[in-house]
């Protein structure tokens, strides 16, 4: 509080201590001044952004309590996983990391505030733009680093790669369009038929909308009343694609037709996390299925091999960084009410380059699997005796 004070530069943040101490410089002298984490508001209650609805007469609320504590953690995953694709696009440029690659940053709001709203023993599967959602069910970035570039110590065994990565109650990481709808429609078939309570998320992009079993599976689930949510990322483009070329209809939320459905900004983690959790009560409660259509955006293009600047202009992509980005817009969040500080927040970065410098490191030097892996960890108990397409003779055996 006293003008005459300047910051010399240098913040020494101890997340476990109950004091943020900022070093100064006065006429020479160090002087340092201590700020208690109780100057910082604890908790605020915020406006968001109203879903549109479809079949339902009331949806998730239009104001969202965010505690100082949740607001660290969604900015820290946010920001994980937008460093965490910004070295995966540096490694396969470099030809480290080969073949398919589908970066998710821009869209770090939708898993973030999914992952907020649901429990780690509800499940969750994607499409092949998987890295944010492998790391939001609580695989550490390590893994997913030696995963990308076909290590051992990968999260797959180095065997499965940029499209498929599991963990407990997460099933991918799914490269065929739209094949992953009705396998969650049976992980919520299975849900259902346990009574244990949990809920099924399945997500799909807006390429796969079009998918004739997608429909199928909003059929089934309906007539079933399975506890799934149906959520469409709706980046703006299949491929190189926009949605008004490709659909005749881009109200993604309302293509269930009999089934309810909300259309969220996907670009705050509020939103996602508010809708997420209306979403996951109405299925508990046994109403059956619902569908969710988030609005978001991808930075990068469809994959690595595309630039994705041929069917937009590098002003789009620009001014959506610049208006919806969706760290900045929590960040700007929390400085504006008081819940954090610039110094903190740069810790926060300075820590997790940190952490994805030593994961690369490690998913660069970690040996590749070993020939005689090649058809190991296929079946899930003892293989068959035979193996089809293999011979007697083989050298190669499968083991569970």
């Amino acid at each position: 509080r006293l003008p005459w004070l300047t910051l010399s530069g240098s913040v020494h943040l101890q997340p476990l201590a109950s004091r943020l101490v900022f070093c100064c410089v006065l006429q020479g002298a160090r002087v340092v001044v201590s700020r208690s984490f109780t100057d910082f508001t604890p908790q605020v209650t915020l406006d968001i952004k109203k879903c549109d609805l479809h079949r339902l007469e009331d949806g998730p609320p239009e104001k969202a309590e965010l505690t100082r504590e949740q607001g660290l953690q969604y900015y820290r995953v946010m920001q994980t996983i937008r460093r965490m694709e910004l070295k995966a696009d540096q490694l396969y440029k470099q030809k480290i990391i080969r073949g398919f690659c589908h970066l998710y940053d821009g869209q770090e709001a939708c898993a973030a505030g999914i992952e907020a709203a649901i429990t780690p023993t509800d499940h969750l599967i994607t499409a092949y733009r998987a890295h944010g959602y492998t790391f939001t069910r609580g695989v550490s970035i390590k893994e997913i680093m030696a995963e990308l570039t076909g290590r051992k110590g990968g999260v797959a065994k180095g065997k499965g790669g940029s499209m498929h990565m599991y963990a407990p109650h997460f099933y991918g990481g799914n490269g065929i369009v739209g094949a992953q709808v009705p396998l969650g429609a049976g992980i919520a078939l299975a849900c259902q038929y346990q009574g244990n309570n949990q809920v099924c998320v399945t997500l799909y992009g807006d390429g796969a909308a079009n998918q004739g079993q997608l429909f199928e599976s909003f059929n089934m689930a309906a007539l079933w009343k399975l506890p799934c949510i149906f959520i469409c990322e709706n980046n703006k483009y299949g491929m190189g694609t926009s949605v008004e070329r490709a659909s005749a209809s881009t109200d993604y939320y309302k293509r269930g037709d009999f089934i309810p459905g909300i259309r969220v900004d996907g670009m705050d983690v509020l939103c996602v996390r508010e809708a997420t959790k209306f979403a996951a009560e109405h299925c508990r409660s046994g109403k059956g299925p619902i569908i969710m259509e988030l609005q978001t955006y991808r930075y990068h293009g469809h994959s690595m091999s595309d630039p994705g600047v041929s069917y937009r202009t590098r002003d789009e992509i620009q001014e959506v960084r610049s208006k919806s980005d969706p760290i900045s817009m929590l960040k700007d969040r929390m400085l504006d009410n008081n819940m954090a500080s610039v110094e903190e927040l740069k810790e926060i970065d300075i820590s997790i380059r940190k952490e994805v410098e030593e994961a690369t490191q490690f998913s660069t030097s970690d040996p590749e699997p070993p020939l005689e892996d090649l058809c190991n960890h296929i079946f899930h108990n003892n293989p068959p005796l035979e193996v089809r397409g293999t011979h007697p003779w083989a050298a190669l055996k499968s083991v569970s």
